[in-house]
């Protein structure tokens, strides 16, 4: 049951509040961390409709329980409460002061009589207006700590969360402008925070915020320096400061952004601060990503390396195969010919693999484009003045490459097998089918993941014998008449597919050549 739900069951309620409740909850982190205490996301069990309400307002009734809908605990400092929060109901003198914050709109603080049931310490009601009706009440639960005097750090960091609650009381926080970025580095409060006046000059900047900066390349303070000014003078690796990280670092916009110096990178997020529609400063969190960037560059040359040690690979392929047909033509014998054409062909098989490795940053292979273009070449190349057709059934999905290449020389051989000896000559149909059966365990503990491949004619056939082999069986000499390519299949199927393969009769009337293969469970991927 997602926590918004609820609140979407309520008809005074709108996709929008939800949603806006989904971003509250999905940054309120930075709020625990930055006022130092848990955060509990409350909601009435019983509500009394706007069109029932004196208000016009919906408000909750005489008497109801609140249920904690979500929970959040600080990084910074102790839990207020020792178990998860998360569906517990709130009753008696907590209920009535959360229904009277409800009601006037208005930030609260509960004595400690008051909120007994859930908590001895300090606690600020905080009721979330959105479209000049509540929608939730936080509550934020803190220790006083009054046997101390607090530092500058701790008093920032608590006007500041008292400023994002304000602006959370006026539904102005979160905005729905924020953007959403993917790259990894998102900065917490503990990694660095600046914050910022309305023109950008930096009033407070906590310990780790000026070390992200002194790496970047910094000298000095950053205290009373406009931070776009300091970014200028940074040695960045591109000239000036672009359209996207100036509104960050001047505080207008809630947006993150990265700033690259030849030295080291940081990622920045902005907070903008407004009272009513005035902003009023900002807050900046930064954080030092120089070695997560550093091996995400890694990483992305070695994917580099890898595709591109596929596309030599596959050149070479593609040149001995060239070799071997030009080295065919010259060829007087029949049977010489046939077995160079055959060794262009299986090289071909491989080489289509690597290529497509070549093009894509995964280890895994697109199976279906690749077999279906090589199955054709297959018939293409076995066929001499044949009409051959051929059929697709089912999905192979995605393959590891080590496999793949094992399934191309499989299905290569017997498709190739199928046309020279099953149809003899003459036009038909072959057929390659796929299905995905149940999934095995192992004695180790892990699953594999299982495919049926048949390869079917419509040609002779062979009789009413069936022959199945798999494991050590198939590692037996080439019986009379089997030539290299069915010694080739037997192999890989038995020690590289851990399957088995199985020649039998086909619906059509002709051969049909089974093969069972597995697979470790996370390397194959359905199409």
């Amino acid at each position: 049951m997602a926590f918004t739900d609820p609140l979407r069951s309520t008809a005074d309620f709108d996709a929008g509040d939800a949603e806006w409740l989904h971003l509250l909850v999905g940054d309120w982190q930075l709020l625990a961390d930055l006022g130092f205490g848990d955060l509990l996301l409350c909601f009435p069990r019983s509500v009394v409709p706007a069109h029932e309400s004196p208000t016009g307002q919906p408000v909750p009734a005489e008497g109801s329980e609140f249920l904690v809908l979500a929970h959040a605990r600080p990084t910074t400092g102790p839990t207020a409460y020792q178990k998860d929060m998360v569906g517990e109901v709130v009753t008696d003198a907590a209920a009535r002061t959360l229904r009277r914050a409800w009601i006037d709109h208005s930030i609260e603080r509960a004595g400690p009589s008051e909120w007994s049931s859930l908590a001895s310490r300090s606690v600020t009601l905080v009721p979330l207006v959105r479209n000049r009706r509540t929608i939730a009440v936080v509550s934020l639960t803190t220790d006083p700590q009054r046997d101390r005097l607090p530092s500058r750090m701790e008093l920032v960091y608590r006007e500041s969360a008292a400023d994002l609650l304000r602006m959370a009381n006026q539904g102005t926080w979160p905005d729905f402008a924020v953007r959403s970025d993917s790259r990894r580095g998102a900065p917490r409060v503990g990694d660095g925070m600046l914050r910022l006046d309305a023109s950008g000059v930096v009033q407070f900047c906590s310990p780790n915020g000026l070390s992200t900066f002194r790496r970047l390349g910094l000298q000095g303070d950053l205290t009373g320096q406009n931070l776009l000014g300091v970014a200028r003078r940074l040695p960045l690796t591109a000239p000036g400061v672009d359209e996207t990280l100036a509104p960050v670092l001047a505080g207008t916009m809630p947006w993150r952004a990265e700033l690259s110096t030849v030295k080291a990178s940081a990622t920045l997020r902005a907070i903008p601060l407004r009272q009513g529609s005035e902003r009023t400063g900002a807050l900046l969190l930064c954080r030092d990503v120089t070695e997560l960037r550093r091996r995400d560059l890694q990483l992305v040359s070695k994917d580099a390396t890898i595709r591109e040690i596929h596309h030599r690979v596959k050149n070479n392929l593609q040149t001995v195969s060239a070799l071997l047909r030009l080295q065919s033509r010259r060829m007087h014998s029949d049977e010489g010919r046939n077995g160079l054409q055959q060794a262009m062909r299986r090289v071909s098989s491989i080489a289509r693999v690597h290529e497509s490795l070549s093009q894509e940053i995964s280890e895994d292979v697109d199976f279906d484009d690749l077999i279906r273009h090589q199955v054709k070449l297959a018939v293409e190349t076995a066929s001499a003045g044949q009409h051959v057709r051929t059929r697709f059934e089912g999905t192979f999905g995605r393959l590891p490459s080590k496999s793949a290449t094992s399934v191309a020389l499989v299905v290569n051989e017997l498709v190739a097998n199928a046309v020279e000896h099953g149809l003899r000559d003459r036009d038909g149909t072959v057929v390659l089918s796929v299905r995905h059966l149940e999934d095995e365990a192992t004695d180790a503990g892990d699953t594999r993941r299982v495919l049926e491949i048949a390869i079917n004619d419509d040609g002779c056939g062979m009789g009413p014998t069936v022959i199945e082999e798999s494991g050590v069986s198939a590692y037996r000499p080439p019986s009379e008449g089997e030539g290299l390519g069915m010694q080739i299949v037997r192999t890989l199927v038995a020690s590289e597919l851990q399957g088995s393969i199985r020649w039998q009769t086909a619906p059509e009337g002709g051969t049909s050549v089974v093969i069972t293969a597995r697979f470790p469970q996370k390397a194959l991927g359905r199409g």
